[in-house]
């Protein structure tokens, strides 16, 4: 969930910000602000990952209050003067909302830091594996996968609807496109999706339609994690 603050000289504005970040479900708006004083004492001691900014205030720009935070968060400029789109885009702001501005316009900006906030944190939701087998680009659900089998310089996928792909690629730079999460390597020339593995008994993992043995050098990773 990103978390959100709204400086505005306007209570109406502010009322307008909140009403539409209520109705999306990766936003919650913490705390809103009439003050620039008021902000920076919050800003000093809470965690913000997006500011909703009035640019034409009365103690200072808006564009000047932002360049003087310590922690800049992700922002999100409003105003009713276009004339200060450019400047609120050359301080690296998500978004500049004209006023009034629609619920739809609105959400073009939070999908817009969504975005941005999946990319600085590393949360890009990963779903699928794409691998050049075949002679052609193939792409992958990992939800998809069953196992991957290593067969000297090749790789073997099995999928759950039986089919098989084979590329040309080692052990070691499938896993590298594996999220860590997802996957693990459970012997020299065998990966497992986690959430596939039903039981372990006498040093094999039972998944669905294989049993799959643990290597020695394996078996203490494999033990963590189960």
């Amino acid at each position: 969930m990103i978390q959100a603050i709204a400086l505005d000289d306007e209570p109406l504005a502010l009322n307008i910000i909140d009403f539409f970040c209520s109705k999306t479900e990766s936003i919650t708006l913490q705390k809103t602000f009439t003050s620039q004083s008021e902000t920076v004492k919050y800003l000093d001691n809470n965690p913000v990952d997006l500011l909703f900014l009035d640019i034409n205030m009365p103690a200072k720009n808006g564009i000047d209050f932002y360049k003087m935070l310590k922690n800049n968060p992700m922002v999100i400029f409003t105003t009713a003067y276009s004339e200060y789109a450019v400047e609120g885009f050359n301080v690296n702001a998500i978004d500049y909302l004209l006023k009034p501005f629609s619920e739809e316009r609105f959400l073009i900006a939070i999908d817009k830091v969504k975005r941005e906030f999946d990319f600085k944190n590393n949360e890009i939701l990963e779903t699928h594996l794409t691998i050049r087998a075949n002679y052609k680009l193939n792409r992958i659900a990992f939800e998809d996968i069953v196992l991957i089998e290593g067969l000297d310089d090749y790789i073997q996928i099995h999928l759950v609807n039986n089919t098989k792909i084979v590329a040309r690629i080692s052990m070691k730079g499938i896993l590298e496109k594996l999220p860590e999460k997802l996957f693990l390597r459970v012997h020299k020339s065998y990966i497992i999706p986690l959430n596939k593995a039903k039981s372990i008994y006498n040093k094999t993992i039972l998944l669905k339609d294989f049993v799959v043995p643990i290597g020695d050098t394996f078996k203490e990773t494999v033990l963590k994690h189960f």
